[in-house]
C-alpha cells in the first residue's frame, strides 16, 4: 500500500489472506476462522485471532507472519490482539478451506453439535467413520489418535492404500 492510500478494514482482510497457517500450508488464517474481527481506532489497528486450541505452537509464528505482512504492505500502526474469550471451533472453517483440506489429502472436520447451553457436545449427527480423501471410501481405520499435530488424528484406507489424516472436529 502506498502512503496515499488509505488503510481500510477490506485492505488489512486482504492482507491477512496472505498469511498462511505454518502446520496446514494451503490454509489462510482468515479461512480457518482464525482472525475473529478487525478493529479500526483513528490510526491503530487491532486484529483479534483466536488459537485453534490452548497451547496451539503456531500462534506464536501467525503473530509473526501477521506483523511481517502488514509491515511489507507498508501497515505500521496495528496490534494483534490473541483473544481467548471465544473458543474456536472447526465449524469457522470456511467451506472452502474444507475443500482445500480434502485437495491436501486431509480429511477435513465434520460439523459440531452444541447443547442448549452452547456448550460442543460433538459431533452432528455422530460421525462414525472418516471419509479418505483421496477416494472417499468410508472403509477407513483409526490407526493413532495424533498426527502430526495434536489437531489432527492418523487413520489408514483399506481401499486405496493411503494413510492419511483426519482434522479433528473440535
Amino acid at each position: 500500500m502506498n502512503e496515499t492510500e488509505p488503510i481500510s478494514k477490506s485492505k488489512i482482510w486482504s492482507c491477512l489472506e496472505e498469511v498462511f497457517d505454518p502446520e496446514i500450508p494451503v490454509l489462510n488464517i482468515v479461512e480457518m476462522g482464525i482472525v475473529r474481527g478487525i478493529e479500526m481506532e483513528s490510526e491503530m489497528v487491532t486484529i483479534k485471532i483466536t488459537p485453534t486450541y490452548s497451547g496451539c505452537p503456531a500462534m506464536n509464528a501467525i503473530e509473526m507472519e501477521i506483523q511481517k505482512k502488514l509491515n511489507e504492505k507498508g501497515i505500521e500502526s496495528f496490534r494483534v490482539l490473541t483473544d481467548y474469550k471465544e473458543t474456536w471451533t472447526t465449524d469457522w472453517m470456511t467451506n472452502e478451506a474444507k475443500q482445500k483440506l480434502k485437495e491436501y489429502g486431509i480429511a477435513p472436520p465434520g460439523k459440531t453439535d452444541v447443547d442448549s447451553d452452547n456448550y460442543l457436545i460433538g459431533l452432528k449427527n455422530s460421525q462414525k467413520t472418516v471419509p479418505c480423501p483421496y477416494c472417499d471410501s468410508t472403509d477407513t481405520k483409526l490407526q493413532s489418535e495424533f498426527g502430526s499435530t495434536a489437531c489432527k488424528a492418523q487413520y489408514y484406507c483399506h481401499s486405496c492404500d493411503q494413510p492419511f489424516e483426519h482434522f479433528k472436529c473440535i
